[in-house]
Order: structure tokens, then sequence, then C-alpha cells
């Protein structure tokens, strides 16, 4: 990534603070992140192909200001982590939130390993409405808190399970074991996620932004909940395609063309 690409980035997502591969930077680019690009599946449903090479994601996350999901979020956050110096590394998952553990969900997430200071972190800013908001320490049974919720790491026989505390309760966010992505193993991943009809991306409309103060706004087909950080949420139902793209735009920065319809689920 050239020193202009990242200065476009930091006007992204706002961030003025130094560019130092330590820790707090790590901390703060995480939360900056999640904050100003949103997590979104709309040119699926729109019938676009999603791009992974870094020039695409680059022009669309960050030159015309869209979102994307985690191949095109964490792609992104590689790249500028990379350039800063950080040691850091690809890793797959299969995403298991609301998903029993007898169900075994396919291999199509990728966050960030990064090793600060000897330390294993975990930065992963592509998991929709539980994307990190600081990174979290790749150390079992600690309890991390975070800008938003409680996170830690449970380690089950040879897998990782990234979890988040709703209340009193703990959910699992994705499964792990460590396992390296190259790009290739992205390319099949992120076809199956964009392209094959039972993928939740083909059938769901997703947007999900953080927000301040704990806040997360998250828009799921024809709602759109905000969530506090006590968990007392606000649900908005949607009832035109048109006041989706107001709401698209107000919450999370998307604006599209008026009349631009996406494919299902309708509003």
């Amino acid at each position: 990534m050239t020193p202009s690409e990242l200065d476009h980035y930091f006007a992204r997502i706002d961030y003025h603070g130094p560019r130092e591969p330590t820790l707090p930077v790590l901390h703060a680019l995480t939360a900056a992140h999640t904050q100003h690009i949103p997590f979104e599946n709309l040119d699926v449903l729109l019938g676009r192909g999603i791009d992974l090479a870094d020039a695409a994601i680059f022009d669309k996350l960050v030159m015309r200001k869209r979102g994307g999901y985690c191949f095109e979020q964490n792609g992104l956050f590689l790249r500028v982590l990379t350039a800063l110096d950080f040691d850091v590394t690809p890793v797959s998952a299969r995403v298991r939130l609301d998903r029993p553990r007898d169900f075994i969900p396919a291999r199509t997430h990728m966050f960030v390993r990064v090793n600060v200071d000897g330390a294993a972190w975990i930065s992963d800013v592509g998991v929709g409405g539980v994307s990190l908001t600081s990174a979290i320490r790749l150390e079992p049974d600690l309890e991390q808190a975070t800008p938003h919720e409680t996170r830690r790491i449970v380690l089950e026989a040879d897998r990782f399970f990234h979890q988040v505390r709703f209340g009193s309760e703990w959910a699992d966010v994705c499964e792990f074991t460590g396992e390296d992505m190259p790009p290739i193993d992205r390319e099949v991943a992120n076809w199956f996620t964009s392209a094959h009809p039972q993928s939740h991306f083909k059938n769901r409309l997703i947007a999900a932004r953080s927000g301040d103060h704990g806040r997360r706004y998250t828009l799921l087909n024809a709602e759109l909940k905000i969530r506090e950080a006590d968990g007392h949420a606000t649900a908005v139902a949607i009832e035109s395609p048109d006041q989706l793209l107001a709401l698209l735009a107000e919450h999370f920065n998307l604006r599209f063309e008026p009349g631009t319809r996406f494919g299902p689920p309708e509003p």
C-alpha cells in the first residue's frame, strides 16, 4: 500500500493518530475502521461480483465510501497493517453466530492475527454486528473488555472459539484452528459467499456499523436495530424500498441512486 493510499484510508476512517506498529495504534485503527466502514452485502443483492483484487477493494471501500464483508474488510485491514510494519497473518475461520455446535458451517470467514511485542492478538473488522472494536489477545479463558461487548477465546480440543457476552450469556462468534488463509482460499470462499444459492448473503440484506459509547447499528432485511451499550435495543420496521435507502444513508453513510432496488429479500 502506497503512502498516498494510506492517507486516503486514514481520511476515510477519520484517524489522525500515530502510525507506529504498537498495540494502542492497533486498538485505535480497529475501532475507527468499524465505525466508519460498514459491513454490508449489498453488491451481492444487486447482482454484482465481489472482486478481491487489492485495487478493487480499495476503490470500493475507501474511494467510493462503500462497505463490504469479511474478505473485503479484513483484506483491506491486512494491507493497512502490513504497510505500517505490523506482523500480521490472515486466519481462516467458520462463523458460528446463531448456529448450534452440532452444525458445521463452511470455512468462509477470515480475520487477522497480529503479533505485538511477543503476544498474539486478534482483530476482526468484518464479522457484521459483532465486529471487534478493539483487538483481543489470543489467550484462552481470558475475559477481555472492548469498547463494546466483553469477549473471550475458548480452546476446546484443537479448536478455538471466539465468543461474545450478551448479558450473562456467552455466544460463539467464530471457530478457528489458527490456519492461515492465503489468497486462493479466500477466492474460493468468496465465490461461495457471493454466488452460491444457499449462501446467506444471497438471501439476506445486511448492514452493520459500530457507533460511539458502545452503540451498534444493525440492519437485517426489513428491520433496523439500534442497540445501546446496556443491551437495550430500539427496532425500526422498514416499510418501503425508499425508506430502506434513507436509513442506509442516515445510519451507514451508504448512498445509492434514487430508485435503487436490491434483490431478495424485499423490504
